[in-house]
């Protein structure tokens, strides 16, 4: 059978200095720093017979696909089922002496962390994103393709792929800044889940889903 692999790469850091959840907002682009992490992860990707390149359509997911498609002399498609999860609190802090810990009127989106009750569905996530993967698949038969996206939902795509529970801590989910999630397929079999870090680790303090 063949082997085809998609890359699930997560965009670069957001130029954000009100540290709100930005979510699905327009205007927030990659800081200069984010913008040098969509470098290096074409870089890391040249070589890897990359034949199709797809993103989410929030600009910061379109920024990071830029290089790569430089680089690969490459056109970058646009897949709506690759944006961000849906989130009540979209412009707000969800942290800290402003979160919505300290907002009562909110509490209520919080009361069934499993579905979860703030946002999209996981389960919607994980249908959404496992179509848009598949459809990259398919159309990089043999080789490899890329697919720009979002933490939340790469690492829902993720569980639903390896079996798990939708239900998570934010903190403990492995999908950092410009961070690359390859899966591996053998013809229609998912084979192998592989993860790295072309760009270095993701500061512990940057905002969970962001």
């Amino acid at each position: 059978m063949e082997t085809t692999v998609v890359h699930l790469l997560r965009h670069g850091e957001v130029f954000n200095p009100t540290g709100v959840l930005y979510g699905r907002l327009p205007g927030f682009r990659l800081s200069e720093a984010g913008e040098d992490m969509a470098r290096r992860a074409a870089e890391w990707f040249t070589g890897r017979d990359v034949t199709h390149l797809v993103s989410s359509p929030l600009e910061r997911a379109r920024q990071t696909a830029a290089p790569i498609a430089d680089a690969l002399d490459l056109p970058v498609a646009v897949d709506e089922r690759l944006i961000e999860a849906g989130n009540a609190f979209e412009g707000t802090k969800v942290g800290g002496g402003a979160g919505v810990a300290r907002r009562p009127r909110d509490w209520w989106k919080l009361r069934n962390p499993v579905r979860p009750s703030w946002g999209e569905p996981y389960v919607e996530i994980a249908a959404r994103m496992l179509l848009a993967v598949e459809s990259a698949r398919d159309a990089a038969r043999g080789s490899a393709a890329v697919c720009v996206s979002h933490q939340l939902p790469i690492w829902t795509l993720r569980l639903h792929l390896e079996g798990r529970r939708y239900a998570h801590d934010p903190r403990r989910r492995q999908c950092g800044l410009a961070s690359v999630t390859s899966v591996t397929y053998e013809g229609d079999r998912v084979a192998h889940i592989g993860y790295a870090e072309p760009a270095g680790a993701t500061d512990p303090d940057a905002v969970p889903g962001a």
